[in-house]
């Protein structure tokens, strides 16, 4: 009777098995997404985010960064969120956020919202580097980049980072493009730069290859009366 009762169950369950194969192989992953609702989790006093990171392997804990009230953390998923940035950054603007993948201690904050509005864009004073997630910070350089757009750090050496500085939206200045540091940020070197008008606005790496970067150039300016976007400066550069 048990030989008869295992045959019926693994019979069943091969038969439920490939019911649901069938299913899941004529639906399109965008039918997933479709049910889903976003509700606001926080934090209420923070301001506008324009940057957010999590760790691998960990659903539980988040970063992220605002255009006035600095950088926020959760370990529980968005439950309760604490500023961590008080008393160690020197502006309140971030513009980008990373967690090293190999070390998720290493967390990378660059200063400054890139994204150039109508009315005030906050600017921000530059790199900032947590070994201990986000418990202290230690300034990093790059003061003058103002506006930083994203953050790369390699899968598997957290020394081994990359930023994408917008620059100053109503001056002409050099302190923009990419820039990378093989030594976690104790020096810069600006691997790729078009002109005193064109920033980096987006960067990209290959995680199965991080030789491989795509980066966005953005040739733009804000003035009293209006923004400029676009030139001959602009357009996407991949380094191999």
């Amino acid at each position: 009777m048990k030989v008869l009762l295992l045959f019926l169950t693994v019979l069943l369950m091969n038969t439920l098995h490939g019911q649901v194969s069938d299913q899941a192989d004529g639906v399109d992953i965008n039918d997933y997404f479709e049910t889903v609702k976003y509700r606001c989790i926080g934090p209420f006093r923070g301001g506008r985010s324009v940057a957010a990171s999590g760790v691998k392997g960990d659903p539980f804990t988040y970063f992220m960064g605002t255009t006035g009230g600095g950088l926020w953390k959760t370990s529980d998923a968005g439950h309760r969120w604490s500023n961590i940035s008080d008393d160690f950054f020197k502006t309140g603007s971030v513009g980008a956020v990373s967690v090293a993948e190999s070390n998720p201690n290493i967390v990378y904050c660059g200063m400054g919202e890139h994204a150039v509005r109508g009315v005030m864009t906050s600017h921000g004073d530059g790199v900032y580097k947590s070994n201990d997630g986000g418990k202290t910070w230690n300034k990093l350089g790059l003061d003058s980049t103002q506006h930083i757009a994203r953050i790369v750090v390699h899968p598997t050496n957290s020394d081994i980072v990359y930023v994408a500085a917008q620059g100053a939206l109503y001056d002409r200045t050099k302190d923009r493009g990419i820039y990378k540091s093989i030594d976690g940020g104790a020096s810069w070197s600006k691997i790729l730069y078009i002109d005193d008008r064109t920033g980096c606005t987006e960067l990209s790496m290959d995680m199965n290859n991080p030789q491989v970067l795509y980066a966005a150039m953005w040739e733009h300016q804000r003035l009293p009366w209006q923004v400029i976007s676009g030139g001959p400066g602009s357009g996407l550069y991949k380094s191999m």
